[in-house]
C-alpha cells in the first residue's frame, strides 16, 4: 500500500501516442499548468491594479531618465537607483502574487508586503524630492521637458506606492495586525 502513488498513471491515452507528438503535448501540458496556476482573483484586486499602476508608471518614470545624459547630475543617479530597483521588486513580488507562491515569502506575509510598501513609499519620496529639485538646471535644455515628465510621474508613483502602503496596512489590520499571534502554537 506504501507504493500506490507511484503506481498511479494520470495520462490519458495510449503510452505509444506520444512518439509523434511529443512536443505538442508538452507544450499544451505546459500552457494547462500555467492557466491553472493564475490566480485570477488577485487580477481584479485593488492591491494588483496598484501594482500594475506601479509596474507601468515607474517604467515611464525611469525610461524618461534614461533617455537623456543624466550622469551630469548626481541627484539622478539616486533617482535611477530607486526607479529601477523598486520597478525591478515589483515585478516580482506581482509574479509571485499572479502564480499563486506567496508561500515563498516565508514570514508573515502582510507584514512583509506592508513593509516593502512602507519603505518603497519613502524610498520613493526621496527620489521625486531629488527629481523635482534637479530639474531646474536643465530649463534651456532640450531634455528639460523629460526630466520635468519624470518629476511627475515620480509624484505618481510616490503615491501609488502610498496607496500600496495603505492597503497593504488594511490587510495586515484584518489578519491580526500582530505577527506573533501568527507564531504562537495553538
Amino acid at each position: 500500500m506504501a507504493d500506490f502513488p507511484s503506481k498511479v498513471t494520470t495520462e490519458t491515452g495510449t503510452p505509444n501516442s506520444q512518439s509523434s507528438q511529443q512536443g505538442g503535448n508538452s507544450l499544451q501540458r505546459l500552457g494547462a499548468n500555467i492557466s491553472n496556476r493564475v490566480d485570477t482573483s488577485f487580477i481584479r484586486s485593488v492591491p494588483a491594479i496598484l501594482m500594475l499602476a506601479e509596474i507601468i508608471l515607474g517604467l515611464l518614470h525611469w525610461a524618461l531618465i534614461a533617455s537623456t545624459p543624466y550622469h551630469w547630475i548626481p541627484a539622478y543617479n539616486w533617482v535611477m537607483f530607486v526607479a529601477v530597483t523598486l520597478w525591478i521588486f515589483t515585478i516580482v513580488l506581482f509574479c509571485l502574487f499572479l502564480f499563486g507562491q506567496q508561500r515563498l515569502i516565508v514570514w508573515n506575509r502582510p507584514l512583509v508586503v506592508m513593509v516593502y510598501y512602507g519603505v518603497a513609499s519613502v524610498l520613493y519620496l526621496s527620489a521625486f524630492l531629488a527629481n523635482a529639485a534637479s530639474v531646474h538646471p536643465y530649463y534651456s535644455s532640450i531634455y528639460y521637458g523629460h526630466f520635468a515628465a519624470a518629476a511627475f510621474f515620480s509624484a505618481v508613483v510616490t503615491i501609488v506606492y502610498g496607496a500600496s502602503t495603505f492597503f497593504s496596512y488594511l490587510e495586515w489590520r484584518q489578519d491580526g495586525g500582530n505577527a506573533a499571534t501568527n507564531t504562537v502554537p495553538a
